[in-house]
């Protein structure tokens, strides 16, 4: 993570591309696209060399780029050149010229038109793969490009990194530090530090020297007189992340702890972070 990420002089919203698309990520998606499908492009048969798409080798491409023309850019099909390396540099120019948000539109496209056998699965995989690398806030799932994290969880975790003193903030920083590395993303650890900035959230609010967060959080719901419903959701979280019972040792230990386990977690921990700062600022009454 870059100098500007881990101080916090990116904003979070810049680190997760909720509406962007960096130039990183612009490229490996494109060199997807170029291994998946346009490397497929074959020479034309009959010895005038080239490559073109009235070929009968390249019956897909030439499907593609026809549905292409018709359906995604709207243009008459007697403007689709039959010379592959005009077609090509028109493709490429729009593909990096266009919006972020039409990146999207035109890789659904893809997936979903072109024809290949074991394409769409590989290919989607791929790009998933990218996606969380690259920290985006979109996946495919089922064919179609979702998004998995919500601006108000992004706020959260702001607001929480703008507010939160001492080794709340510390603690937040590293997990949003070890979730959205792209070079090598630390999930467990991720999932710890937001757990940490909890236990240490408690024991500031109480003033405890020591104690289990299940003890600390307890100490704090008496104090800022929690509504029943809302201290069921506060031991449910202590649940979570809890030693007792192996629950925290089940999840390190797990294999299968991913972006969205760790995301899930500092999304929780920072709206926690956020909810009893305000609780603590107000008198009760």
């Amino acid at each position: 993570m870059r100098f500007s990420e881990r101080y916090g002089y990116k904003k979070v919203r810049e680190i997760v591309q909720i509406d962007s698309i960096d130039e990183p990520l612009r490229n490996a998606l494109w060199s997807l696209l170029k291994i998946f499908v346009w490397d497929h492009m074959r020479p034309s048969t009959g010895g005038y060399g080239g490559h073109y798409l009235s070929s009968g080798s390249n019956k897909e491409i030439s499907s593609l780029c026809k549905r292409l023309w018709f359906g995604y850019f709207k243009k008459p099909l007697d403007q689709l050149d039959d010379d592959w390396d005009k077609v090509y540099g028109q493709i490429r120019k729009y593909f990096f010229g266009c919006e972020w948000y039409a990146v999207y539109d035109f890789l659904e496209f893809v997936v979903n038109n072109y024809e290949r056998y074991q394409f769409k699965d590989n290919f989607i995989a791929s790009c998933n793969q990218t996606l969380e690398k690259e920290i985006s806030a979109y996946r495919f799932v089922d064919g179609l490009i979702s998004r998995i994290t919500e601006q108000d969880e992004v706020d959260e975790i702001e607001r929480a990194l703008e507010t939160a003193l001492g080794p709340v903030r510390i603690h937040l920083r590293r997990a949003l530090e070890l979730l959205s590395s792209r070079e090598a993303p630390d999930y467990r650890n991720s999932i710890k530090e937001s757990i940490s900035a909890v236990e240490s959230l408690a024991a500031i609010a109480t003033g405890a020297e020591k104690g289990t967060l299940g003890q600390l959080i307890k100490k704090l719901e008496d104090e800022i007189q929690l509504h029943p419903s809302l201290r069921a959701a506060f031991s449910s979280l202590y649940g979570y992340t809890s030693d007792e019972g192996g629950i925290r040792h089940a999840l390190m230990e797990s294999e299968s702890v991913q972006f969205e386990d760790a995301k899930f977690f500092l999304v929780v921990c920072s709206a926690f972070v956020n909810f009893v700062e305000v609780k603590v600022a107000k008198p009760v009454g």
